[in-house]
């Protein structure tokens, strides 16, 4: 059911957004999950937008003459279990909350 004017429901017409989406959008959509479980055993070591893949460190294959290679793996696969915390990251976060404290209405705005 469709429940944006907005946006076509066709099939075709969704499938080539998502194929064609600018590198800004993809970054959007190749998000993944957190995990409540935190696991330390394999980390991302590189993330292809252009190919909807993200590498993952350990996760290889043998080719015919030996050489090993990794395996690209789509990120609706993948649950993310340890975040790394960096200032960049950590000051996105504290504007995204008070962002979101702004929108809120209290008791007494209702009232008023």
């Amino acid at each position: 059911m469709k429940v944006s004017r907005k946006v076509s429901s066709s099939r075709r017409k969704s499938r080539k957004a998502h194929f064609t989406a600018p590198s800004c959008k993809r970054r959007i959509i190749m998000s993944a999950a957190l995990s409540k479980e935190l696991r330390q055993k394999y980390k991302v070591t590189q993330v292809y937008r252009k190919k909807w893949k993200i590498y993952i460190e350990r996760i290889t294959t043998d080719k015919n003459n030996g050489e090993s290679v990794q395996v690209g793996i789509h990120p609706s696969n993948v649950i993310i279990t340890k975040l790394r915390m960096d200032k960049d990251r950590h000051r996105i976060l504290e504007r995204k909350g008070q962002a979101a404290m702004k929108s809120k209405y209290t008791e007494s705005d209702v009232k008023a």
